[in-house]
């Protein structure tokens, strides 16, 4: 990741919208730019203050919002009516298999899944500008499965 691109990129964003350029604002898009997976806001404010971080829980909330919208980020709801983040800042593009029982998610690509939802978008007059696809299924753990016994 070039931090100091995606520096220049949120100073931009914040500025056009006309929102304050903080120096909390570029520590939680560091924080969130090198979560490894998908993380929740508490999960990242936890995170940060585990690393001396002193940016409130607000300004991360309201942080990964503004990443949302700029594009530095992704919000998902795999299913648990948790919103869930993941960095996308000079990344490629995925999609995913999340198991109903214990929560596991594989982020895998297909050229065959891009090449359908570039024919639909011709097809009936789009441009792409995005698009999300999860597949909800259950993992062949098995008993191993953490959440098998539950969930049953």
């Amino acid at each position: 990741m070039n931090q100091q691109k995606a520096h220049q990129e949120f100073t931009n964003f914040l500025k056009e919208g006309k929102h304050r350029v903080t120096p909390e604002r570029f520590e939680v898009l560091d924080a969130a730019l090198q979560y490894d997976g998908h993380f929740g806001a508490d999960e990242l404010f936890v995170q940060m203050q585990i690393n001396n971080s002193n940016v409130s829980r607000a300004t991360v909330y309201n942080t990964l919002e503004l990443l949302d919208q700029s594009g530095f980020i992704a919000k998902h709801n795999f299913g648990d009516n948790k919103a869930r983040y993941e960095p996308t800042f000079n990344r490629k593009k995925h999609d995913h298999l999340i198991c109903v029982n214990c929560g596991d998610i594989i982020e895998f690509s297909s050229p065959k899944i891009q090449k359908i939802v570039d024919d639909m978008c011709e097809e009936l007059g789009y441009e792409c500008t995005g698009y999300s696809f999860n597949i909800f299924g259950r993992c062949k753990k098995g008993d191993s499965c953490e959440h098998f016994k539950t969930v049953k």
